[in-house]
């Protein structure tokens, strides 16, 4: 199992025999803690896939095979994984997280992913918890985060210490314990905000909760944006509602999500028309109206250049993977 620099190499501040010391017994107690982890969520997921559980923010995500890269919408989460590892592109960005390490997400984000590493013999095992800003912010106010710096993008990968796994396998492990959740679960999701505040990326974390820091303002804007995806954007709007000007909301907007508002925009119409199409089986001109397009030839040509296939085939393939799953 591959784990981080920090596990496997202690710090330079301590003597040579303790820093040795100290590595093994973090090295040792993650490996059980990860090996722990990814039991719990073995046995909390019958086959593929990404599952609710009794903790409402909470869910687990099994696969069993890597996938080539696929466009989706993030939303604010912490994603802690067990075994296994995943690439997520935003942009020009680049986010690689495995085994003792997770990936933060402060606001929606579309996003390409891809799993790299996942087996039948080793399947991909990872927990995610949906984000809670009032909650961030409550903690945030009883413990100071560690880096005080605003964060450039909406996302950050940062090392699991021992003490934040500690957590995440107690949350999960209360699966087991479901009188215990409501009075529990609470105060271990408490413990996975803070023990996150208290990593290196901190101040990029609390910048999800801050009412007047740049991505709370960008993160009201994408509410609005997702909201009215149909209508036509009005960007002299959207800069009122952040309190900036237009072009300092292109600018910051791009910082955080990797693309324009427009371009923001276009992604999440793309990705409700595909959903739309294979939830209520519309055809492409009717799906291209109701997320706001006015030319389907237009709307074609721009679902074509984003998911590889025209409207159609591009359903037709994914209902047959669908049937191929569960056969």
């Amino acid at each position: 199992m591959n784990l981080p620099k920090w596990i496997r190499n202690g710090w330079e501040k301590m003597p040579h025999d303790d820093q040795d010391r100290h590595s093994l017994d973090c090295e040792n107690k993650s490996v059980d803690q990860l090996a722990e982890l990814a039991g719990l969520i073995k046995r909390h997921t019958s086959r593929d896939g990404m599952f609710g559980t009794s903790v409402s923010s909470l869910h687990l995500i099994r696969s069993s095979k890597t996938t080539l890269p696929v466009n989706t919408v993030y939303e604010p989460a912490i994603v802690i994984v067990a075994q296994g590892m995943k690439v997520v592109m935003l942009g020009g960005d680049s986010f690689t997280y495995g085994p003792s390490s997770h990936f933060v997400v402060s606001v929606d984000l579309p996003v390409t992913s891809r799993l790299i590493q996942a087996s039948p013999e080793a399947p991909y095992f990872c927990m995610r918890l949906g984000l809670d800003p009032a909650l961030v912010l409550e903690v945030m106010k009883g413990a100071e985060a560690e880096d005080g710096r605003e964060a450039k993008r909406g996302a950050f990968v940062d090392r699991t210490s021992p003490e934040l796994l500690d957590a995440a396998v107690r949350l999960v492990r209360l699966l087991d314990t479901p009188g215990d959740i409501p009075y529990l679960a609470p105060l271990v999701v408490r413990e996975i905000y803070y023990r996150i505040m208290r990593g290196s990326q901190g101040g990029a974390f609390k910048q999800f909760a801050l009412a007047g820091s740049g991505t709370s303002r960008i993160a009201r804007v994408i509410a609005r944006i997702k909201q009215d995806y149909a209508q036509p954007l009005h960007i002299d709007e959207l800069a009122r509602m952040a309190h900036m000007g237009p072009s300092s909301l292109h600018r910051h907007f791009k910082e955080v999500t990797a693309l324009s508002p427009l371009q923001y925009l276009k992604r999440i119409r793309l990705q409700e028309a595909r959903r739309l199409l294979l939830a209520e089986s519309l055809d492409a001109a009717d799906a291209a109206s109701r997320v706001g397009y006015e030319s389907p030839s237009h709307f074609s040509r721009e679902y074509a250049k984003l998911f590889g296939l025209p409207p159609i085939s591009d359903i037709r393939r994914l209902r047959e993977e669908t049937v191929q799953k569960i056969d």
